[in-house]
C-alpha cells in the first residue's frame, strides 16, 4: 500500500478524532463548570446525586459507557435507533465523562480562593454571581490550567476508544491499514499524528497560561 493511500486514510481518521475531540470540549468544560456549583451546592439532595454521578463517571471505563450509550437504548428500553446514532453516542459518552473530571478539578480550584476574596467583593457591592464571574471565576481557570491540560491530552488519546462502537477515528483507520498490509507503518505515521496533535494543544495551553499570569 503506497504512502499516500495511507497517509490519506489517516488523515480521515484525524479528522473524525479531531472533531471528537473539539466537541467533547466545547461542552464538556462548562458543563463541569455547572456539576461543579451543584457539587458544592447547599441543596443536599441535588448534592447527593452529582456526587453519585462523578463516582460512576470516574469509577468505570469509558469505553464501557460509550457501549452503555449507544446499545443501553435498545438493550433498556428497545428503542432502535439510527446508524448515525454512533458518532453521537461517542460524543454523549466523552462529554459526560469528561464533564465529572472536569469538575473535580473545578471545585478544587474554586474551594481554593481564600474566603476573605468573597468578604471583600461582598463589602464592595457585588452580588454573589458578579463575585463569582468577576473576581473568582479568572482566578480558579488559571490555578486550574495545569491540570485541565492533563485532562486535554488525555482525551486527545481517548478518541482512540471511538473504535468499541464502531466509529472510525485514526487509531481504527491505523488499525485497518496495518492488518491489510501486514506492516507496523500506519500505527508509527498514527503515532506521529498523535504526538503533533498534543504538542499543539500542549503549546496552546502553556501560551493561554503565560497570558494569564498577571492573576498572580
Amino acid at each position: 500500500m503506497s504512502w499516500s493511500v495511507i497517509l490519506q486514510k489517516l488523515l480521515e481518521g484525524m479528522a473524525v478524532s479531531v472533531e471528537i475531540f473539539t466537541l467533547t470540549l466545547l461542552l464538556s468544560l462548562p458543563l463541569g463548570l455547572f456539576v461543579a456549583l451543584g457539587r458544592m451546592s447547599s441543596n443536599s439532595i441535588l448534592r447527593y446525586f452529582i456526587k453519585i454521578y462523578i463516582s460512576i463517571m470516574r469509577g468505570t471505563p469509558l469505553m464501557l459507557q460509550l457501549m452503555v450509550v449507544y446499545y443501553g437504548p435498545f438493550y433498556l428500553f428497545g428503542i432502535s435507533l439510527a446508524k448515525g446514532y454512533r458518532f453521537t453516542a461517542v460524543i454523549i459518552g466523552f462529554v459526560l465523562n469528561y464533564a465529572a473530571y472536569f469538575a473535580e478539578i473545578y471545585r478544587g480550584g474554586i474551594e481554593s480562593m481564600p474566603v476573605g476574596q468573597y468578604e471583600a467583593a461582598k463589602l464592595l457591592g457585588y452580588s454573589k454571581t458578579q463575585t463569582f464571574m468577576k473576581i473568582i471565576l479568572p482566578q480558579v481557570i488559571k490555578r486550574i490550567l495545569p491540570s485541565i491540560t492533563n485532562e486535554i491530552i488525555t482525551l486527545i488519546k481517548d478518541t482512540s476508544l471511538a473504535f468499541v462502537i464502531s466509529v472510525s477515528e485514526m487509531f481504527t483507520n491505523a488499525k485497518a491499514l496495518a492488518s491489510a498490509d501486514t506492516t507496523m507503518i500506519p500505527f508509527v505515521v498514527a503515532g506521529i499524528f498523535y504526538y503533533i496533535f498534543n504538542y499543539i494543544v500542549a503549546f496552546i495551553m502553556e501560551w493561554t497560561e503565560k497570558k494569564l499570569s498577571y492573576y498572580k
